[in-house]
């Protein structure tokens, strides 16, 4: 059945991702073995960015439990009638099927109309008159403002003239509909990062975090895990969803001290009311300490990884391991408590590539690796091609999600899902794709692209290909 999705204009990128991986964990497809899409449509001269769109599910059921969960859904609802005046409004409704209304217009039944719009100002007196007009509508019900039995709302865009630079719309229309769910937005300052009790220079900010375990899929008994976790944001959000969750960071400070025994990772989970995690490690994402015969057992991997705006990426090293000292590495036991590991810069391509490692040796078949990944914005053309981004044997792409940070730079958010299993052959392959991948922004760099943060040549391998070798000291020390 075709519904009415309303959403918050914000995050345009975002919208339609979350409702579709919201729509696949409420069981919205038959198959659940293949990645499938649902089906949109736009109202009559509406613009894409419009926050007005048609999508057909399976069931109202399946429709309530993605309008509340989702946050960027502003409202779903059972659309009784749509049209560019209000006569045409009306005779709509009145040729909208008795058998469809009649249920939720009985004496018994308590109701409220919200009158709601897009692009302009509606005055109280205004949306009285308006109210007024519905009356051919035969609600037999009371009125209830407080805690009705249904809901529905009229709702109008203007025309594009007074629009104000919203997303075109070329003529004024209307709909009235019957409200199926809607978004919980106090979410949103409940958990709002200025009253979090432990942060970091890079905690990502609540409603993002909720996306991305959205895009994840996280719920109760799955088992979420973050290799970048810093401060525990993106864990936070999952475990409000009821998952499981566990997480490393390479900065032992963070996972073990915090600020203190009352200002800590744990502490942000205290302080909501959630389920502490199951773990927190001191973990190098470039050499993670998984015994080889530990496989498959996270259902979703969501983390943020470093690419050197705010703080860049670490990985075990040094300077006795730079230069090329062989041996064990050892401290001694009167030192270990107060031992900080040294470590090296770590450049996002090889982040990246440790990261698909990981995720297909970890993820069980069907789970989501969900991860932010830097663009360049100038260069349109490199992070709009298929070859964009870095990819892996085991994985297909299912959405792509862009957040401006700024005129020069975005960050987007890849929604991958497990469909192969890891093998020798897979390993062969995904090495090739990583070196190849690295191999075109070596080129892009040396074509004068010095603002990316996609690869730092200063930390490139002594394996790297010839081109990297000449940019290595041509580019030494260049971090965004």
């Amino acid at each position: 059945m075709w519904y009415l999705c309303v959403f918050y204009h914000r995050l345009l990128d975002y919208r339609k991702p979350e409702v579709e991986s919201l729509a696949e964990l409420f069981g919205a497809f038959d198959d659940e073995k293949k990645v499938q899409h649902l089906e949109w449509k736009l109202p009559e001269d509406h613009h894409p960015d419009s926050p007005f769109h048609f999508v057909n599910l399976p069931s109202e059921q399946v429709a309530r439990d993605i309008a509340n969960r989702s946050i960027l859904v502003k409202g779903i609802y059972e659309l009784w009638g749509e049209g560019p005046t209000f006569e045409e409004l009306e005779a709509a409704i009145k040729d909208y099927p008795e058998e469809r209304k009649l249920p939720f217009l009985a004496p018994h039944s308590t109701f409220k109309i919200t009158v709601d719009s897009f692009g302009k100002v509606i005055s109280f007196e205004e949306q009285t008159r308006r109210i007024t007009s519905l009356a051919f509508i035969p609600f037999e019900g009371k009125v209830d403002l407080k805690n009705p039995d249904h809901k529905f709302w009229l709702m109008e865009t203007d025309d594009y003239g007074t629009n104000n630079g919203l997303p075109p719309v070329v003529k004024r229309r209307y709909f009235f509909g019957r409200e199926i769910g809607g978004a919980d937005r106090k979410l949103l300052p409940t958990y709002q990062l200025k009253s979090r009790k432990y942060l970091g220079p890079t905690a990502m900010d609540a409603e993002m975090a909720f996306l991305m375990a959205n895009q994840a899929m996280a719920k109760p008994g799955k088992l979420v895990y973050d290799p970048f976790v810093g401060t525990g944001s993106i864990l936070v959000a999952a475990a409000h969803f009821g998952a499981i969750t566990m997480g490393a960071d390479i900065d032992i400070r963070v996972v073990r001290d915090g600020r203190g025994p009352d200002c800590n990772i744990w502490s942000n989970f205290k302080q909501y009311g959630l389920s502490s995690p199951v773990g927190l490690l001191r973990a190098d994402n470039n050499l993670p300490p998984w015994r080889a015969g530990l496989k498959e057992m996270f259902d979703a991997i969501i983390c943020d990884p470093p690419y050197g705006v705010r703080a860049g990426g670490r990985k075990s090293g040094g300077r006795k391991l730079l230069k090329g000292v062989v041996g064990p590495y050892t401290v001694s036991d009167h030192q270990r408590n107060d031992h900080i590991p040294s470590t090296a810069p770590y450049c996002l391509v090889e982040c990246v590539h440790d990261l698909f490692d990981l995720a297909a040796k970890m993820l069980v078949m069907g789970g989501r690796l969900v991860f932010f990944y830097p663009v360049a914005r100038e260069d349109e053309d490199t992070h709009n091609s298929s070859n964009s981004y870095p990819e892996h044997p085991c994985f297909e792409l299912i959405a792509t999600s862009e957040q401006i940070l700024s005129s020069r730079y975005s960050r987007v958010l890849l929604t991958m899902v497990k469909m192969n299993p890891y093998t020798a052959e897979v390993e062969v392959a995904a090495r090739l794709k990583h070196l190849d991948f690295r191999e075109n922004h070596l080129k892009w760099l040396e074509d004068g692209n010095l603002h990316s943060a996609v690869f730092s040549p200063a930390d490139a391998s002594d394996g790297e290909s010839k081109i990297g070798r000449e940019l290595k000291p041509k580019y030494r020390g260049k971090y965004v």
